[in-house]
């Protein structure tokens, strides 16, 4: 199944100040999420952030908030972004059927909001580099499991271009300098 921008949403998942820097490649993670980010708002796919208890990991950081527009943050205390309410409730109103997921701890917060997703019906892509946990076994293992429970894994560059959907138009020509 192909992405395609007007059927999809993009979630930021708890890229906070106190656990970033405890992650693998953080810095692809980061790059790679404000491609998804700045690709999102020129080709219309809302974005939704999450912090996961922000009084003790911090706010989002400030390279992803500041990619992010005007696109809202909601913090929450349950791993999985769908067992919030006022998450859940912010995200089946964009009424959009495929969810594109970034961000942090991948095994915990990613493998379970994906999970919650597709048991109520969603496509799910999950964002390989732009994913992380701490250790690459936690990384790994949350991608195989996913993947054999029906959700896509993907790369930046594959929802980037699926969006796009074609070259020679005004949103490619201002994305392909990001890529490059």
């Amino acid at each position: 199944m192909l992405i395609r921008a007007r059927d999809s949403a993009l979630i930021v998942i708890d890229m906070q100040e106190r656990l970033v820097p405890a992650m693998q490649a953080p810095a692809r993670t980061i790059k790679n999420t404000r491609l998804l980010l700045r690709a999102a708002g020129r080709t219309g796919v809302p974005a939704l952030l999450t912090e996961q208890y922000p009084k003790g990991l911090g706010h989002t950081i400030p390279e992803v908030r500041s990619a992010a527009g005007d696109s809202p943050v909601l913090s929450k205390l349950h791993f999985s972004c769908m067992e919030d309410a006022a998450f859940s409730q912010a995200f089946k109103s964009l009424g959009r059927p495929q969810a594109i997921l970034a961000g942090m701890e991948a095994h915990i917060c990613v493998m379970q909001t994906a999970a919650s997703m597709v048991e109520e019906g969603f496509e799910v892509f999950v964002v390989s580099d732009a994913t992380a946990s701490r250790t690459l076994e936690s990384e790994t293992a949350c991608l195989a499991r996913l993947s054999a429970a029906g959700v896509s894994i993907v790369t930046t560059e594959m929802v980037v271009f699926e969006w796009l959907g074609q070259a020679g138009t005004q949103a490619f020509k201002e994305i392909l300098p990001l890529i490059k």
